[in-house]
């Protein structure tokens, strides 16, 4: 069984930055936002990331730095046997983990 491996940083404003890693089943077609819920579901409950497309049917909210790069959780695929950095959006208010502050 293939894996991918999420290196996330997590955490928030008063406990500070760390990264923790987390190896994720993979499924042909699954985003990085499928593997976060995966981790939610399987792994720790308290991961904040912020969505809205399946609880509002709405998008972009899902934004965060993946390898360097801003790009939408739903929209990056996974990549079997890969490993991922995920962080949260610079420039705005870090809330928790991959969330941060729309205003």
């Amino acid at each position: 069984m293939s894996i991918v491996t999420l290196n996330v940083v997590r955490g928030d404003s008063e406990t500070g930055r760390r990264t923790e890693d987390y190896e994720v089943p993979y499924r042909e077609g699954m985003s990085l936002l499928d593997a976060i819920f995966w981790i939610r579901e399987h792994k720790d409950t308290s991961f904040s990331v912020r969505y809205s497309c399946r609880s509002a049917n709405a998008c972009k909210e899902c934004m965060a730095v993946v390898d360097g790069k801003a790009g939408y959780l739903c929209s990056i695929r996974a990549v079997p046997d890969s490993r991922v950095h995920i962080e949260p959006l610079t420039g705005l208010p870090w809330i928790k983990d991959l969330a941060t502050s729309l205003e």
